[in-house]
């Protein structure tokens, strides 16, 4: 009976046995935040549509979806809702945003998270990139960090931190490069970026300062990773004089610090992309970049936490708490001191999005110009890169600067053709040779 219904009918076995079983019976099902009631078998009333009517596909709705989701820079789903539903009313209060259709406006404070993944799919097409680790261990006093020092590490309250660095070097390790100082709370979210000249604990250990500065809360605990830049005398007797908590994670376990390394992407690689920056200029403009960057990041961006992880079977389910700005769970906190939600209510109350946004634009395109500019001599490489004697260098240089040899020369290759694999391979050599071109 099966075979010949779905003969007859051209379903799918599964649905016309679903069709069989139910036929008669009443049926609710949730289309979006619609309720739906129907009978499995019986027909459509004359007139009606096969399919319901798209309600989010009219090109205004589409535009201001794309406009919102290019200001909360490239935000995934679940966190744009928490974004537009948040930034909406606040732009339209100051006068940056202005949204003649009722209906348009109403659809952007109710439309899911899915709907908005669906609609930016072609959007989000863009190239993904990877970056390498330039983590280099110490362990002079690796094994006298403890695991607790002056209180239990608690994530639950803010002040207990993890750092880490982010390396500028664009693919090419050769001589000094900038490193960007990366600290994130891990009660809150609240992340902080420096940038430093390069990775000597001194210019560390000033960049950590600074930022135990600028915090809304009181730094209670750091915790790293295994590197000589955090792993020294220095910073160990600093934390110690300021009871401080000093942990580390375990060596080749980068989920141990997975808040700040999830942070080293989502706000830093995607702010200044992979380019080296190893110049003066350079650092001077990260440094203005993350001073913006800074209060766009903390104020603006939701960001959610993971409360628990349920395993059935091969089956892993993931259950987060609502999305929400650092800046929303500094104020939602108990322990956070009354003052100092007096006073970043304050601070936010003066900022407008629109207009930071665009300084922080102003300023990300002035850095990618320093780091795609090319230099004027290639034959004077810059300081710290290898002599042309270098093996690294390679071989695909040297043959463009030697002088050609005359065909009385006894030289078997001088009349062989090239190669197209052999050209190839001399066009890559003289394109790592400056990767930062």
């Amino acid at each position: 009976m099966l075979d010949e219904f779905v003969q007859l009918t051209g379903y799918t076995r599964c649905y016309a046995a679903y069709v069989l079983r139910n036929c008669g019976k009443k049926q609710v099902r949730m289309l979006g935040r619609r309720r739906v009631v129907f009978i499995p078998g019986v027909g459509r009333a004359p007139g009606a549509s096969r399919q319901r009517r798209r309600r989010y596909g009219s090109p205004a709705f589409l535009q201001a979806v794309k406009t919102l989701w290019a200001l909360s820079d490239g935000l995934c789903g679940k966190r744009l809702v928490a974004f537009i539903r948040e930034t909406v009313p606040v732009l339209e209060r100051q006068g940056s945003l202005r949204i003649a259709d009722h209906a348009i406006r109403e659809q952007l404070l109710t439309v899911s998270a899915a709907t908005l993944d669906r609609l930016l799919t072609q959007t989000k097409a863009q190239t993904r990139l990877k970056g390498r680790c330039t983590t280099r261990p110490g362990t002079l006093l690796k094994y006298h960090i403890p695991v607790k020092t002056f209180a239990d590490w608690n994530d639950k309250r803010p002040g207990f931190c993890e750092v880490d660095l982010v390396a500028h070097d664009g693919g090419c390790a050769f001589g000094d490069y900038i490193q960007t100082l990366d600290l994130t709370d891990v009660a809150t979210g609240w992340t902080e970026t420096r940038a430093v000249k390069n990775k000597a604990q001194c210019y560390v250990f000033q960049a950590l300062k600074q930022i135990r500065a600028a915090l809304p809360f009181a730094l209670l605990g750091i915790d790293s990773d295994n590197g000589s830049e955090f792993i020294n005398n220095e910073l160990y007797r600093y934390c110690e004089a300021e009871s401080i908590t000093f942990t580390r994670s375990r060596p080749y376990r980068k989920n141990d610090n997975c808040f700040v390394e999830q942070k080293n992407y989502s706000v830093v690689r995607k702010t200044v992309g992979y380019y080296r920056y190893d110049t003066p200029s350079q650092l001077s403009l990260l440094d203005q970049l993350y001073q913006t960057l800074r209060v766009y990041t903390n104020f603006f961006q939701p960001v959610m936490k993971l409360k628990e992880k349920v395993r059935t079977g091969s089956k892993l389910t993931r259950r987060y708490d609502d999305p929400k700005t650092p800046y929303r769970r500094l104020l939602d906190h108990p322990q956070l001191p009354q003052e100092v939600k007096h006073a970043l209510t304050a601070q936010y109350e003066q900022l407008n999005l629109v207009p930071l946004k665009r300084e922080l634009n102003r300023l990300q395109a002035q850095l990618f110009a320093t780091a795609i500019r090319v230099p004027t001599a290639l034959q004077s490489p810059p300081p710290g890169y290898p002599a042309p004697d270098h093996p690294w260098r390679r071989s695909g240089l040297q043959r463009q600067q030697q002088p050609a040899t005359t065909k009385t020369e006894a030289n078997p290759l001088q009349n062989k053709p090239i190669d197209s694999k052999e050209k190839n391979h001399n066009t890559l050599s003289l394109a790592t040779t400056y990767p930062h071109t």
